[in-house]
């Protein structure tokens, strides 16, 4: 691994952190967590990266931030925080668990769909990548953390997460849901804006390090 690599890697394994901590955090009534504005990033670094040095390149980015990002998140798991007049821990072990799963086979799965489309116009390869990679991050990580069928990992790192069983309207307006599932819908929302977002970085960040040659 060289160090020209590194940005990437060191991008990727914060932002992973940044968002499993996010998570916890809801905002618009319950409708999105902190994570949600956090995690699309990593999605642009994987195309910066993929569209830079390649498809290898990439891959390896990827698996040192998902590396990086479980241990960082694992030594989160065994940090307790203090609020609301009660204790909890900084990353609960299914969040950190479910991140780490959901990250690797989302990202593999995107630089797989950007190097189908890297030889179309600059901005279709990033775009269909990063919408396809989001819709599966968000359905592997909000089952794996959240649901409430999903009961390997024990009573006791469950009571961490049981929070998001609650029955809500969804999305505010609907009919009962478990609050994760309206937050994982949102999510969902929120990534497909960032991933149009993210075009206008991905743009200027590639047309000072690709020949112009490359773009169509």
């Amino acid at each position: 691994m060289t160090t020209k690599y590194l940005p990437g890697i060191l991008a990727m394994a914060a932002i992973v952190v940044a968002a499993n901590i996010g998570v916890q955090f809801l905002l618009f009534d319950g409708l999105l967590t902190w994570g949600a504005f956090t995690y699309p990033l990593t999605f642009l670094v994987t195309d910066v990266m993929n569209r830079v040095y390649g498809a290898p390149a990439a891959r390896r980015v990827v698996l040192a931030g998902f590396v990086t990002g479980v241990i960082c998140s694992l030594i989160g798991s065994q940090i307790m925080l203090q609020g609301d007049g009660y204790e909890y821990v900084a990353v609960p072990l299914r969040i950190a668990v479910a991140s780490g799963f959901a990250f690797l086979v989302a990202q593999l799965t995107d630089i797989s769909v950007f190097n189908r489309l890297r030889g179309g116009a600059w901005w279709r390869a990033p775009l269909v990548s990063s919408i396809i990679g989001s819709a599966l991050d968000t359905a592997l990580f909000f089952s794996i953390a959240f649901a409430a069928s999903i009961t390997f990992f024990g009573p006791d790192t469950d009571a961490a997460i049981n929070w998001a069983w609650e029955a809500v309207p969804f999305m505010n307006a609907g009919g009962l849901a478990p609050l994760w599932v309206t937050l994982a819908f949102a999510d969902w929302l929120v990534k497909l804006t960032l991933a149009l977002i993210a075009l206008v970085p991905f743009r200027v960040i590639i047309s000072k390090a690709v020949p112009t040659p490359a773009y169509r």
